[in-house]
């Protein structure tokens, strides 16, 4: 027994570490913060956003001209009856090709990456919520696997007890070896209900510290973000459908599917290119004294498709059929959102009923252990009917602590499923991340000939 004390103050020692001096205490805003500044989810989500953000330039690119320099050397020789000859001829110029005009094509293939880009923009904040949810669900885990350990100790502290009781009346001949078996046996389920605690807190540190990138230390179940949720029901689907970043990306692809379309359409119409050329060095051949001077050349070349072996018909029905998809995809977002939004205000109001019932219950019990150990004392009641009410108690107990979890979670839960659960909107000390002046710089039509960041 004594082995066992040890054992078990080592653990729930262990487990507490995560309630330090409070001066270290970390709130759910500063979790949610330092998620934000740290995660590699958003990182890696923000370099999605800047990598799509190319796709606007290259695609920019195919209606700008293209210029290049060169320089070419040539040594010939030769052996004869006359003798060994040879000559060296250098030439360099510049060249110049540009589409003037390609039936829009290239437009619309430029249309279809900015949507690209947006989408992946509403990617960023689709993935934000995700990783800032997850925060608050694995801060509150934390908060509940603690408070469980804390109440299954004062549990089996309570067993011990009563076991320790039942061996006493035992030895004065006024208990049974029943009624010591009976609480033995409780003492042995509340044991092993704490060492699951125990085992669920360390899982529920893990998860925080992947998430916030630091182990949890003396959290707190408060918050300030209450004020975040609306009166009813329709104002919240209302905001999700305007704000949710999933129903925003359907949007975005259905812009990118039509730019697409017109895209493939425009394959049919003809293209217009302009090419320029200019010597200037070595432009009238290697004689022995050719003059001096410079030469050059502008064609424009004009080019019909007549037949490309049905490619161009497949390419068009293909885009086609990708902007259908995109809008039936938009319907199944905006119904897999509202359910989103309808399940987490339901999660939300349950929670708050299983709080007021589980505090009924509470009391309820504390009343009902107390006066059932008074009659156990009185020979009124049996060392079972203690058990008994004790593990009703316990139970209300731990039913409260996780209808406060869930409370919380429901809360968050919903703010994300409105689209609101982002550093703008939790009013987060912390610089936004986002991609507008990544894809602002890449828009530059001199880009190429400087740095960008």
């Amino acid at each position: 027994m004594n082995l066992y004390r040890v054992l078990v103050a080592g653990a729930l020692a262990a487990a507490m570490a995560v309630v330090p001096s409070s001066a270290q205490a970390e709130s759910l805003a500063e979790a949610l913060a330092s998620a934000y500044q740290n995660n590699p989810d958003i990182a890696s989500a923000l370099l999605s956003v800047k990598s799509s953000a190319e796709d606007i330039a290259l695609r920019k690119a195919g209606l700008r001209p293209t210029i290049g320099a060169s320089i070419d050397s040539t040594y010939n020789w030769s052996v004869t009856e006359d003798g060994y000859n040879d000559s060296t001829n250098v030439t360099g110029g510049l060249s110049y090709n540009q589409t003037l005009f390609d039936n829009f094509r290239t437009d619309a293939e430029i249309e279809q990456a900015r949507a690209l880009a947006d989408l992946s923009e509403h990617a960023l904040r689709n993935e934000e919520q995700n990783v800032l949810l997850s925060v608050v669900e694995s801060y509150m885990n934390v908060i509940r696997d603690t408070q469980l350990i804390e109440l299954r100790q004062d549990n089996v502290d309570f067993y011990q007890a009563q076991a320790n009781s039942a061996n006493d009346r035992l030895e004065v001949g006024e208990g049974t070896r029943i009624e010591v078996s009976q609480s033995q046996a409780r003492l042995a389920q509340g044991r092993a209900a704490y060492q699951a605690a125990v085992s669920s807190l360390a899982t529920s540190r893990a998860s925080y510290q992947r998430w916030v990138g630091s182990p949890p230390q003396n959290l707190s179940i408060a918050h300030e973000f209450d004020n975040l949720i609306p009166g009813s029901l329709d104002a919240a689907i209302a905001s999700a459908e305007e704000r949710h970043p999933a129903i925003l990306s359907a949007r975005a692809a259905i812009r990118a599917a039509e730019a697409g379309s017109d895209a493939a359409e425009a394959a049919f119409g003809p293209t217009l290119d302009m090419i320029g050329s200019l010597c200037a060095i070595g432009c009238f051949g290697s004689t022995p004294n050719p003059p001096n001077g410079v030469s050059g050349s502008v064609r424009f070349s004009l080019s019909i498709p007549i037949y490309a072996g049905g490619a161009l018909g497949a390419s068009v029905r293909k885009a086609n059929i990708q902007q259908v998809k995109s809008e039936v995809d938009a319907m199944s977002s905006y119904d897999q959102v509202r359910q989103a939004v309808i399940s987490s205000w339901s999660a939300l109001q349950n929670a708050t009923a299983q709080i007021t019932s589980a505090r009924a219950a509470v009391s309820a019990g504390e009343e009902v252990v107390s006066g059932v150990i008074q009659e156990r004392d009185l020979g009124q009641s049996t060392t079972l009917d203690v058990l008994d009410a004790q593990a009703e108690l316990t139970s209300a107990r731990e039913l409260l602590i996780e209808a406060r979890t869930s409370q919380v979670i429901a809360t968050f839960t919903l703010i994300a499923a409105m689209g609101r659960l982002s550093p703008v909107d939790l009013a987060l000390p912390v610089t936004v991340d986002t991609g507008e002046g990544y894809v602002a710089k890449v828009e530059d039509v001199w880009l190429e000939l400087r740095s960008i960041d």
